[in-house]
Order: structure tokens, then sequence, then C-alpha cells
């Protein structure tokens, strides 16, 4: 493992779950040289902006952490954004590492890149067989998009440009709109107030039978880490040249109503969970292999109940700004 903990990493995209999850993973393992940049410091859309911040430091390694996420219904109705502002971030800051002779980069995908019907659990060569999920579509283009273009500079430059495609994630810093957010956050929410308004029923949407993997951000932020600081020689024995990113998961599962009984269990809430079968379930499974991960010495460690828990206090510590994501 290489770790130099006085070279200079950016980390871009710090002040969102999973980039600063990773921020706070590098500081408690010793780096003494994190740089971030807020939207009001760099525009990140602004590749002539891009390019002069990256100028103006060197850096050693970047982890692009950066990207517009949202939930189905954000997806839904801003494809436009969601292709066009996820294309240019990651070619704004990937080509402007190539161009600053920056040599290891780490770019954070999704696990939406694979098909819709693919075969589970989801394999890393199962990209590009099969037709996507419609309502992600721009959001998954753009990613995979992402994975192309280091596997290009890598092919093309012999950059070190790494990928991985981390499963559901949730934790602190987690987006708690009511509208926008994804299933564990707008559960625990929704669980919440339930909870403070003393109802008797929550009532979620669809069968509750469909299956969900789910990763703790700071499990994501350890396995990115790692990966980043593989030598050459371990990682790119369990790659290859056009299957480079990575799953990242822990490789269980569990059903939306054990989901939805867990977050009952660490909200505190006592009533009924009725599921309305008339709203969508989605796909019935969605579960990655993380075999390849395993095969690099890596292994997730906190279980979904105590991550419930962390994520839990996080948002009942910091109600007002979730609520205002």
């Amino acid at each position: 493992m290489q770790h130099d903990k006085t070279s200079r990493v950016f980390v871009a995209g710090h002040r969102g779950m999973v980039g600063s999850a990773i921020v706070r993973r590098l500081l408690s393992d010793g780096y003494i040289n994190v740089i971030t940049a807020g939207r009001d410091e760099l525009d990140l859309l602004d590749q002539g902006a891009v390019h002069s911040f990256f100028q103006e430091n060197e850096f050693d390694q970047v982890y692009l952490a950066a990207a517009k996420v949202g939930g189905i219904q954000a997806n839904n109705t801003l494809p436009a954004e969601f292709i066009y502002e996820n294309l240019m971030i990651q070619a704004n800051i990937i080509h402007a590492a190539h161009s600053h002779d920056i040599q290891k980069l780490l770019f954070l995908g999704s696990s939406c890149i694979y098909p819709k019907l693919a075969e589970q659990p989801m394999r890393e060569d199962a990209l590009l067989t099969g037709a996507l999920e419609p309502t992600n579509e721009p959001y998954a283009i753009a990613k995979i998009a992402g994975i192309k273009l280091c596997e290009s500079y890598n092919r093309q430059y012999g950059r070190d440009y790494r990928s991985v495609m981390p499963t559901n994630l949730y934790g602190p810093n987690d987006n708690y709109h009511p509208d926008n957010s994804h299933v564990i956050p707008a559960l625990l929410r929704r669980f919440h107030e339930a909870c403070k308004r003393g109802d008797s029923e929550v009532v979620i949407w669809g069968s509750g039978t469909p299956m969900r993997e789910f990763l703790h951000v700071d499990d994501m932020a350890a396995a990115s880490v790692y990966v980043m600081n593989l030598d050459n020689q371990t990682y790119q024995a369990n790659t290859k040249p056009m299957l480079s990113h990575i799953n990242v998961g822990t490789g269980q599962d569990c059903t939306i109503k054990q989901l939805a009984e867990t977050v009952a269990k660490v909200t505190g809430f006592k009533g009924a969970l009725t599921f309305d079968s008339s709203k969508p379930d989605g796909a019935p499974r969605k579960l990655m292999d993380v075999s390849r991960l395993k095969s690099l010495g890596w292994e997730s460690s906190i279980e979904l109940e105590e991550g419930l828990n962390n994520a839990y206090e996080w948002f009942v510590d910091n109600a007002a700004n979730a609520r205002s994501h």
C-alpha cells in the first residue's frame, strides 16, 4: 500500500456525503495536505476555472467525488441537468489532472451504470451489456462516460486513473430533502416525523419485497482510500485495461420491508408499517458482486443497524440543515 501522508490530495465534492467522508478518512489516516474548494471558490462546470485551480495547486492525488445526485423524482424531472453537469464536472477534472501531470486519480461512479436487467449479483463485466433503467439513464450514461474517460487516459497516456462503483450509500451529510432523497434518508425522516406527531402508522411505497444493498459512507471512504493506494502490480492483477472499475458494496442485501423494520427500530417508531402496492417497486433486486474488491483485500465492516443508528444520530443533530438540502 502506497501511503505518503505528505501527499497533496484534492477532494472534489468535499461538502457532499461521499466527499466529506473521504476527507474525514484521509485526516484520520494522518494525511496533512488535504485540499478542498467549495462552490464559492471553484465552479467545477467552468473548464477554465478548473484548469487555473490545478495550475495554482500542485496535487499528487485527486478524488473525484463531486457530482449532481438525486433520487428518482429528481432524475426524472431534471434529466438535462443530470447528464450535462456530471459530464462537465468529470471531463473538466479528469482532463485538468492529466494536463497538469497528475498520475493518480480516483473516480466515484454508481451502481446504476449496470443494465436494468443485469444478472444478480452485478459483476463489473455487466457494463454495457443491456439497456439501462430509464428513470436515471442520463445520470448513468454520464457515470459510464467517467469510467471511459479514466480508461482512455490510462490507455493513451499511461495514467493511473481508477474507478470505484458504490452500491446504495447512506450516512452523515446525506440528502434528506422530502422529495429528492434516496430510500434510507427518506425513511429515516418519515419515521422520525411520525414519532414526533405520534402517528400510529407509516405508509411505505411499494410492496416491500424488492431487495437492495446498502453501504455506509464511511465504509465507502475507507474503500476509496484503500483502492487509491493499492500498488500498481496488485491493482492491475485484479483489473483489465478496458474493465478498470471496481464494485464497492457489502455483498449482502435486504428487502425494503426489512429495511423499514430496522429504521422503525432505530427511530423508536412503535406503530404499524403499511406497504402501498399501488406504488412502483422498481427493479426486484440490485446487489453488487464484490468479489474483485475482496480479492484485493478489502471488505466492509459497518453492519446495517449500526450504520442506520449513526445516520439517524447525524440527522437528529442536523435536522434544520438536512431539511434545506
